[in-house]
């Protein structure tokens, strides 16, 4: 690299210096208006940011992590130690740290659990690979490495870690939850909300289609393989495909967690009837759904629209237009009622001409609505959101069919206000959860530990594969690459040995997170597993499932003892982890382009 006093010494003294003359930047045209780092220099940078993230999160990983607290600029304060959501909160401009913020949130959309994870293993990726740079490995040896020590790593999960559960049971699934929730607010009563998550999610099963079935074989296996074995699996029987969207999650202030509830077949929205003589109750009659319009529109007095004129010379017609405006609105309302209408909702307004309609016909009607949870009502009650009533022959008319049907609709007081329950859903399946919790602070963790859960047991019964947790998974997989890079007679051999070494940050981090000697423990993890593998005499035939108990400091068994995780979301850690660490790592050169006032922009 030039430096900058050789590039403005004069070209006399340059062919003295016995020194290669660089160009004049100016004279050839390859001027760069803004800052340019390049080597060695860039890659201490990224990887410092990266690091600098990972340590944020790696206090909140495991079942004994701690809190963090996010105050924003107005004062907002956030309390979570989920890894996506703390990060998602952070103003990061690092390009490196935002690839990490980026992945966090991969992470969460591909998985819905494993954030913090998949952010400490890619961090500790970075950081090992910088160092194989600093003693002489080139970039492109130590992609290579990383490359085949993932394929290895994942080929190994699949035929020696994978646990395939044909027809899962529900302790398995309430295992799963329950590891989920370990290290969340609501780890003390894993018991109860793990059971709720798995009622939760089974309720809302519908059949899959065959590009579902593909995906989750495509999950489980790679190429060629994948798509017969999805094609076996089309043919054997029917596969089921749980969407998380039909759950709906509603948090009230008031009482104990434990007294949170699934309403199973039904729905509930923070919603109130807009008039006091309604009723509070209605029930399907003579074998007929109670029959539910969903509009997104407003139900107010017909006004003209905007540029009208009405230019009347009688004063008497005057009250004939209001009466006409009127009796537009009456029509509306009618048409809606005969249609066979029992429960209104609406995202606009109501007013009292309006409401006075629906009370004389004995209608709950509430206004107001939010519109995402009216498109949910409606794909569970098998109704459409209307939002207008015009047809094809500019007349106004409203279909029945856009009804949706339930058994019943109350109005329920819950805390401080009331919510609308609707039971006995006739749509696709839906459910709703009621959080209860003393603040909002812990109603929001509650919601973001739950959702991590759903998705969890989604991805078990969608997948029908489990692997044992806490670092069972990684400490066999270092030892298992170890050997690995023995077998390999290139330069990747040590930077495969580094790939097995890095994957035993997690089981560190655990232990230190619990308080616990990590050397000693990570250890004896590695020779339980050591030996398992090599097949020593003596040897526990389920040493391949040995991971860390973090309250009692000792190594057990983590399948039978129920510490599971969904098998696709260890793999996809890895895999995304690897990526991450690789599309740094190939980074030599950074240009930060300045702005028009001459600023370098960040």
């Amino acid at each position: 690299m030039v430096t900058p006093d050789l590039l403005l010494r004069p070209r006399s003294s340059r062919r003295r210096s016995g020194k290669m003359s660089a160009p004049n930047p100016a004279s050839t045209g390859l001027f760069i208006n803004g800052q340019r780092e390049t080597g060695q220099d860039v890659r201490v940078g990224n990887v410092t940011a990266a690091l600098a993230v990972a340590n944020i999160v790696k206090t909140s990983l495991g079942p004994v992590g701690l809190d963090k607290m996010l105050v924003d600029d107005i004062g907002d304060v956030l309390i979570t130690n989920d890894g996506a959501t703390i990060l998602k909160s952070l103003e990061v401009e690092h390009p490196a740290a935002r690839v990490l913020v980026d992945l966090a949130n991969l992470q969460d959309q591909e998985v819905g659990d494993g954030t913090t994870s998949v952010v400490i293993i890619a961090s500790e990726l970075l950081r090992r690979g910088n160092d194989l740079v600093k003693a002489g490995i080139h970039p492109t040896t130590i992609i290579s490495g990383y490359r085949s020590a993932l394929k290895a790593a994942v080929s190994y999960i699949k035929k020696e870690m994978v646990v395939n559960v044909s027809e899962l049971g529900d302790e398995h699934l309430i295992s799963a939850a329950r590891t989920s929730m370990s290290s969340k607010i609501i780890g003390k009563e894993s018991d109860f909300f793990s059971k709720l998550a798995v009622d939760a999610v089974k309720s809302v099963k519908m059949n899959a289609t065959s590009a579902d079935v593909a995906g989750y074989e495509a999950m489980g296996g790679t190429g060629d393989n994948a798509h017969a074995a999805a094609a076996a699996a089309a043919g054997k029987k029917q596969r089921y495909k749980y969407p998380l969207s039909a759950i709906h999650i509603l948090k009230a202030h008031g009482k104990s967690s434990m007294e949170s509830s699934l309403i199973d077949g039904g729905f509930a929205l923070a919603a109130t009837r807009a008039a006091q003589g309604m009723p509070t109750f209605v029930e399907s009659t003579d074998g007929k759904p109670v029959g539910i319009a969903m509009l997104d529109m407003n139900l107010q007095r017909h006004r003209m629209g905007m540029g009208v004129q009405v230019i009347v010379k009688d004063p008497k017609e005057i009250e004939n237009i209001k009466k006409r405006e009127m009796d537009i609105t009456k029509e509306r309302i009618r048409k809606i009622i005969d249609a066979g209408a029992k429960v209104v909702l609406t995202t606009k307004g109501v007013d009292d001409l309006c409401m006075k309609y629906f009370v004389e016909a004995g209608i709950i009607c509430a206004r107001r609505c939010n519109r995402e949870d009216l498109k949910r009502l409606a794909k569970a009650t098998g109704g459409r959101v209307v939002t207008t009533m015009a047809d094809m022959e500019g007349n106004e008319s409203f279909d029945g069919d856009c009804l949706g049907g339930c058994d019943s609709a109350r109005e329920v007081r819950i805390g401080d206000g009331e919510m609308l329950y609707v039971y006995g859903c006739k749509g696709h399946g839906a459910s709703t959860i009621v959080l209860r919790g003393a603040n909002e602070y812990m109603l929001d963790e509650m919601d973001r530990a739950l959702h991590d859960s759903l998705c969890v047991v989604k991805r078990m019964l969608e997948s029908n594969t489990l692997v044992p947790g806490g670092g069972a998974a990684e400490a066999a997989l270092s030892v298992y690459l170890d050997d690995y890079a023995n077998t390999i007679g290139a330069r990747e051999q040590m930077v495969i040995q580094e790939y097995a070494d890095a994957l035993l940050v997690i089981p560190k981090t655990l232990s230190v997170n619990a308080a616990r000697d990590a050397s000693e423990l990570v250890a004896r993890l590695r020779s339980v597993h050591a030996r398992g593998q090599h097949g020593e005499e003596g040897a526990d035939e389920n040493a391949k499932y040995m991971g860390l108990d973090l309250v009692d400091g000792s190594i057990r068994d983590n399948l039978a003892a129920g510490v599971v995780e969904p098998a696709i979301s260890k793999i996809k850690s890895l895999r995304f982890a690897t990526e991450a660490a690789i599309t740094i790592l190939r980074i030599d050169d950074r240009i930060t382009l300045n702005d028009a006032k001459g600023l370098a922009q960040q």
